[in-house]
């Protein structure tokens, strides 16, 4: 009997140890977890501002897009008619100094020509077209009017002239002198902003570059049909342009 007391007693402690533990840990504040650092702020730091430069160029080349466009009741006809009168351009173009490579076919297409027949409720085919485009690239603009003269002649009632652009070959050196001009514009805000909010203005932390080279089309369009003599056609001048986005840092 007296050593199931003792056993008893031996029970009885390890059950208080047991609750004492529990409620001790019940009592403990739970464990934190860190999470990630956030730097609020970033983007939306410093001092933002847009710059702009011109520069006035001259086009320096003309790229016309012409053509001849054929018709008849069959397609080899219509072919036939068409080659001719290709033929006849490109020896134009050739006689005025233009090279192969500055001769571009842009498009070559065989249309079926047809019409209904209410009567018949059917489809008749009336004949063909066959048209055949390049794009010319000439690098005397001032030859372009004497081309253009030269290529309806010899295209004659098959010739199709689609328009006439002016380009800047190489805009490169332009982009150079824009861009300067677009970084010191916005470098002069930059500091006008800093100085009217009383604050130091600190390095570059951002630039994007932007800019833009127009094409010139002239505003008089050359018409299909002979013209007695070169029409007149002036590349005038285009503006190129680059904008500047800095964000510099303050201090």
């Amino acid at each position: 009997m007296e050593k199931l007391k003792k056993n008893l007693g031996v029970v009885v402690i390890a059950l208080v140890a047991v609750v004492a533990t529990a409620a001790f840990a019940g009592c403990q504040a739970p464990t934190s977890v860190s999470g990630p650092d956030i730097n609020i702020g970033g983007q939306q730091e410093g001092i933002w501002v847009n710059g702009t430069g011109e520069v006035q160029a001259t086009p320096d080349i003309a790229i016309v897009n012409l053509g001849v466009q054929a018709q008849a009741a069959t397609v080899a006809e219509a072919q036939e008619q068409a080659s001719l009168a290709m033929d006849n351009v490109m020896a134009s173009l050739k006689a005025d100094g233009i090279a192969d490579k500055d001769i571009k076919t842009t498009s070559y297409n065989i249309w079926q020509q047809s019409r209904w027949d209410p009567d018949n409720q059917e489809e008749i085919v009336t004949g063909y077209e066959v048209s055949n485009s390049v794009e010319v690239t000439v690098r005397n603009v001032t030859d372009a009017g004497e081309i253009i003269d030269g290529v309806v002649k010899a295209g004659g009632d098959n010739i199709r002239v689609n328009g006439i652009r002016f380009e800047v070959e190489d805009p490169s050196a332009y982009l150079d002198e824009a861009r300067e001009k677009a970084v010191a514009d916005a470098k002069k805000k930059a500091e006008q902003l800093a100085s009217l909010a009383d604050v130091k203005l600190g390095e570059p932390t951002y630039i994007s570059e932007g800019y833009d080279i127009p094409v010139v089309y002239p505003a008089r369009s050359y018409a299909m049909e002979e013209a007695a003599g070169a029409p007149p056609i002036s590349a005038g001048e285009t503006t190129i342009r680059a904008s500047i986005q800095i964000v510099y840092d303050i201090g």
